[in-house]
């Protein structure tokens, strides 16, 4: 049984998550500030951590940094809950390391669809067997047991999240990939227009591949339709010293 840890203080959010959560099957322990939030995630290593962002004590973007800077629950995946329902709140949940979010109020359908969402891609052997698609071509490399990317002679640490969108974009490698797409693949559901979720993610992608993120050659926008991989061919001249200095990184 998936077990799921809810850090929230508003009572009756909680209450209502945790018994939707229970009710579907999971196992639920909730939390009612980031203190306790983090002490628990550590404890119990859940499978799933839904994080409230206005929490008392210790704020959830903070308890998000500090998750993911620890190496036992840095792969754990989180949906952020929250009012804040601003573009810039949304890209400061991304960028602490959140894998969704979810503003209030919600539906509890669409709450349960991201759940089962985020655990099935934070499964590595669904993962494993799904990407026995196309996993190299030219100078990129992909590695789903480790959710790397060999770039050139490079090996690049990804998050789960880079590392599907990275693949996403490898299978239609020269096309146009619309942000629908893009979004029922990787998140693994049908959401409304989310443009910024991509946003952020492309350009975390783009700070490890590229040589110059702001004027970028591989991971290309087109306007008003999408993202598209422009790979080198085989016997390009392009040389592994384009890459960024930080390629070799990890996140």
């Amino acid at each position: 049984m998936p077990r799921i840890l809810v850090i929230d203080d508003d009572p009756a959010i909680s209450e209502l998550v945790a018994v939707n959560l229970e009710m579907a099957g999971y196992e639920v322990t909730q939390a009612e500030d980031g203190i306790k939030g983090q002490a628990l995630a550590m404890q119990m290593l859940p499978d799933l951590i839904m994080l409230d962002l206005m929490l008392p004590r210790v704020d959830g973007f903070t308890v998000c940094q500090r998750l993911r800077r620890d190496e036992r629950t840095a792969e754990i995946p989180v949906l952020m809950l929250t009012a804040l329902n601003q573009t810039q709140n949304k890209v400061d949940g991304f960028n602490a390391g959140a894998d969704d979010y979810l503003t209030k109020p919600f539906e509890v359908e669409e709450l349960l669809a991201r759940v089962r969402a985020l655990l099935r891609r934070s499964d590595r052997i669904p993962h494993a067997a799904k990407h026995s698609e196309i996993l190299n071509y030219s100078s990129l490399t992909l590695v789903p047991e480790r959710f790397e990317a060999i770039w050139f002679t490079k090996t690049i640490k990804l998050t789960h999240l880079e590392f599907e969108l990275l693949h996403c974009l490898l299978q239609r490698h020269g096309q146009t990939v619309s942000p629908s797409e893009i979004l029922k693949e990787v998140w693994g559901y049908d959401p409304n227009d989310d443009i910024e979720t991509i946003r952020v993610h492309i350009r975390h992608l783009r700070t490890k591949l590229e040589p110059d993120p702001r004027h970028p050659l591989y991971i290309t926008t087109v306007y008003g339709a999408g993202y598209c991989l422009e790979l080198p061919s085989v016997d390009s001249s392009i040389k592994p010293n384009s890459l960024p200095v930080s390629a070799n990184q990890e996140s």
